[in-house]
């Protein structure tokens, strides 16, 4: 599987579990971090702590300056980085 296939494979993996949290709760998660973060620690298989910081980068930076972080990171050849995620 190339990279593209694991970028769209984990979004459609991340947009499957806050659509299930949405019908199972009636509300809108995407607004709530503290709930995303929960999410993604209990059925994203994500510890509490990766789960926070996995969504405080994904809210304000984006997709434009993540997908452009995720070719830099690639181009360094660093696919774990400094906080060993």
């Amino acid at each position: 599987m190339d990279t593209i296939e694991e970028i769209s494979s984990l979004a459609e993996e991340y947009r499957i579990i806050i659509q299930q949290a949405e019908r199972d709760n009636g509300c809108y998660l995407k607004s709530s971090k503290g709930t995303i973060d929960e999410l993604l620690a209990r059925d994203g298989e994500w510890s509490m702590e990766a789960a926070e910081h996995l969504s405080h980068l994904a809210n304000p930076y984006g997709s434009f300056m993540l997908r452009n972080a995720l070719a830099l990171s690639m181009a360094l050849q660093k696919e774990d980085g400094e906080l060993g995620f």
